[in-house]
């Protein structure tokens, strides 16, 4: 979380998504778009974390009917 608050485009490059790092870091560039740039990355980060958490759930649940 640190780093997506700290150097947006780099959370993004980390988890594979280098199209969206790219556009991430032209906004981070400017003064005015680096808190945009920074809340982004985190509410990616978060999102991404919580499909990750529900497909397991799921797996989990489709498991226990059988």
């Amino acid at each position: 979380m640190l780093l997506a608050i700290l150097l947006p485009f780099l959370s993004f490059m980390v988890r594979g998504k280098i199209l969206t790092g790219i556009i991430c870091l032209i906004l981070q560039i400017t003064v005015i778009g680096w808190l945009p740039a920074a809340i982004w990355a985190a509410l990616s980060l978060n999102s991404a974390r919580a499909d990750r958490r529900n497909e397991k759930l799921i797996r989990t649940i489709k498991q226990n009917q059988r």
